[in-house]
């Protein structure tokens, strides 16, 4: 793992937490994107070296929606910058993480990402992202 890539953050209205992160960061977000496979539209934020995602869902069967019906707003996942993804999930899959779908899918931002089941991380969504060149 290279790094924290970014924090995802569900939220309700994409709109309104904009505006509540673009005052608190003092900075607009740098890239908003709809990612029709994961059925949410995403906004990134970016102050230093650091990134936040914020996600809100398009469908209401959506992993976000859900997540927010059962927890409310809040932190989603960490995702970690990886070298090589595919590496990283054989490795990982020996070491006994669940990696959740078939393998790494499109996702926002111009990554490939793919996520590990929070019941073999310590209760925390965790994705992988690697730059798509």
């Amino acid at each position: 793992m290279k790094k924290i890539e970014h924090i995802g953050i569900a939220v309700n209205s994409l709109e309104d937490a904009s505006v509540f992160y673009e005052k608190l960061l003092g900075v607009s977000a740098y890239k908003q994107e709809e990612v029709i496979s994961e059925r949410v539209n995403t906004a990134f934020f970016k102050t230093g070296i650091n990134k936040i995602e914020l996600l809100e869902a398009t469908d209401k069967e959506s992993s976000i929606a859900k997540f927010i019906a059962k927890k409310g707003e809040g932190i989603h996942h960490i995702a970690f910058e990886v070298e090589d993804i595919n590496i990283e999930i054989t490795r990982l899959k020996k070491e006994g993480f669940i990696v959740l779908g078939d393998g790494p899918k499109k996702g926002a931002d111009n990554k490939w990402v793919v996520f590990l089941h929070p019941k073999s991380t310590n209760g925390i969504l965790i994705e992988l992202c690697q730059e798509i060149i």
